[in-house]
């Protein structure tokens, strides 16, 4: 499993808690922080960028900003092997790319090793609380928290400081037919408006009459009320641990006791682990286990 960072701690806290320098939260305490200076020519860009698409005149604005002021705020970069260029963005690719629109041939940057997991996960967080991703961006983003990284829905809703509810209804965009998703990052189509027709069996032709129409989310969830449901629900149900794994933790825990034991993972990680005794003595005998200070 990924290693979560400061799970239970929106990345505001950890900012606060290490200084105000952009991107340090991401680090450990117990490194020692260079900022250097590197070639943009060395650097590349992150395949896993939740970001997919930048506003050239927001990038121009911020370009200009650079050339008056310079980068105020490092990068967070990793060093790789194997690839074109000797570094790549794990976060600020919006201050990399305005760089090169201001002419310059450095940028600061905070260089850190890890993983294509950790990397990965920094970059997810790192945009979902600091930049203005369009709805269909920061849903992708939460999905590949969960499945690339191994979170759960609560994780995330610590994390990124947003309610379980809102996390789940953000899920239930990627759902939907790339066609409608593409409305959505155009703005023709708003997130609510999409939401609400994700659990309808055709949310494409829906959302054409949406978009021809000017229909309001009310007048939306009138239509969906109305209009056949999926047959397979369109609701996000977290990750739950694969079946070999479930026997595996069965077996382990049934090795170490000396009963049958079973395990069961309900939606959102919870669950239960019951173990099966024939007689009283076997329950003695267990509770004894149990209460052991090296079990």
């Amino acid at each position: 499993m990924a290693n979560k960072f400061g799970l239970g701690r929106g990345l505001a806290d950890l900012q606060a808690s290490r200084g105000a320098i952009p991107d340090i939260s991401l680090l450990t305490p117990s490194e020692r922080v260079v900022v250097k200076q590197i070639p943009l020519a060395q650097i590349g860009a992150n395949p896993d960028q939740p970001r997919k698409t930048f506003d050239e005149a927001e990038l121009a604005e911020l370009a200009a900003s650079i050339r008056e002021k310079g980068v105020l705020q490092p990068i967070l970069l990793r060093s790789v092997s194997g690839r074109a260029y000797a570094y790549e963005i794990v976060a600020g690719e919006r201050r990399c790319r305005a760089s090169k629109m201001a002419g310059l041939s450095e940028i600061p940057a905070l260089v850190k090793t890890m993983d294509d997991n950790n990397a990965m996960e920094i970059a997810l967080i790192e945009n979902v609380q600091r930049e203005n991703l369009n709805p269909i961006e920061e849903a992708n983003a939460y999905k590949n928290l969960m499945e690339c990284c191994d979170y759960e829905l609560p994780d995330v809703s610590r994390l990124i400081g947003k309610s379980d509810s809102y996390i789940r209804n953000m899920l239930r965009l990627t759902s939907l037919p790339t066609s409608v998703q593409n409305l959505v990052e155009q703005g023709e189509l708003s997130a609510s408006h999409a939401r609400t027709i994700a659990v309808a069996e055709n949310p494409e032709a829906l959302a054409h009459k949406i978009v021809a129409e000017k229909l309001s989310v009310s007048d939306t969830e009138r239509l969906v009320k109305s209009a056949p449901r999926a047959t397979a629900s369109r609701k996000h149900i977290t990750k739950t641990i694969d079946a070999k794994t479930v026997q595996d933790i069965e077996k382990k825990i049934s090795s170490t006791l000396g009963f049958s034991v079973k395990l069961i993972e309900r939606r959102g990680g919870a669950g239960q682990i019951s173990i099966s005794f024939a007689t009283r003595t076997q329950m003695y005998e267990l509770v004894e286990k149990l209460t052991k200070k090296n079990v």
